[in-house]
């Protein structure tokens, strides 16, 4: 079996965070991911509740919130696919009720 170069954690992490995300259904692991590709801003309004299949369930503190995001949604899965592998997340839908930090 050959190795290719060795990879940086940096790098691995995402991806081992998406396949635990992805085997449980739930989003909680890839909170660092979503908190990078957001920033910190949004992170404290929004949280990742679920993955099923290549939809990442998202709650968000209020309507404002999600409606911003979903404009956004497109280049959102574009820069969550970068870190966590392409087709990870393909759609992202938002649901109510994450308390603000």
């Amino acid at each position: 079996m050959a190795r290719g170069e060795p990879k940086s954690l940096e790098n691995l992490l995402p991806r081992v965070l998406a396949r635990l995300a992805g085997e449980s259904g739930k989003g909680h692991p890839l909170a660092p991911v979503w908190a990078a590709v957001v920033g910190p801003h949004l992170a404290r309004h929004t949280t990742p509740q679920a993955l099923h299949g290549t939809t990442l369930v998202v709650a968000v503190t209020g309507a404002e919130w999600a409606r911003s995001l979903e404009s956004e949604a497109a280049s959102l899965c574009e820069r969550l696919n970068a870190r966590l592998g392409p087709g990870t997340v393909t759609a992202l839908t938002f649901t109510f009720g994450v308390s603000r930090r």
